[in-house]
């Protein structure tokens, strides 16, 4: 039996319905569809959602089942939380004369490189930049986009560890290297 698929998915202040495998939800900051695999069912049980096998009789011996019950479960329940309240992740951008700038849709950045980057951002995706352009916060109901988004940002500058500049997220810990030594 599922460990993670066990649990219930609290979904107040969400209005949810459920036709056959399709969960609908509605949410303050978005609203969805999310279509479960015929291995499952949901059932809504006084404000919280339950997923559970739709073979009652395989519950605790197919590992394949086990493993679909607490992914679904899992990417479900990240939508609802999104839905709820926005996922947010900051990042900062290190060095002399690097900074982005929001633009439209998109961020022009000044990396060091000879050229200026555009950065475009999916729809879901809001970025607040601080006034001096070297802390982000990017924000999304869909965690999943969140994380491809800002990794394909810190790709375009990774942090050195011997200068210690490029973009990071917040929190990361850089371990810098010495240089070299004279004998």
């Amino acid at each position: 039996m599922s460990k993670i698929g066990r649990k219930s998915i609290d979904i107040s202040g969400l209005q949810v319905s459920v036709h056959g495998q399709v969960v609908e939800y509605k949410g303050p900051k978005a609203s969805g569809v999310y279509r479960l695999p015929e291995v499952l069912k949901a059932e809504i049980v006084s404000s919280r959602l339950l997923l559970v096998p739709a073979a009652d009789s395989e519950r605790g011996k197919n590992r394949l089942l086990n493993a679909q019950w607490g992914l679904h479960r899992a990417l479900l329940a990240n939508k609802m939380q999104g839905a709820r309240k926005l996922f947010a992740t900051e990042v900062q951008i290190n060095g002399l004369g690097f900074k982005a700038v929001p633009s439209g849709g998109s961020l022009i950045m000044s990396l060091g490189y000879s050229h200026k980057i555009n950065f475009p951002l999916p729809e879901d995706v809001v970025v607040s930049v601080d006034k001096l352009g070297q802390k982000l916060i990017f924000e999304s109901s869909d965690k999943v986009c969140l994380g491809a988004t800002v990794g394909k940002f810190r790709a375009l500058k990774e942090p050195n560890v011997y200068k210690g500049t490029g973009i990071k997220r917040a929190g990361e810990v850089l371990v810098r290297k010495a240089g070299k030594k004279k004998a």
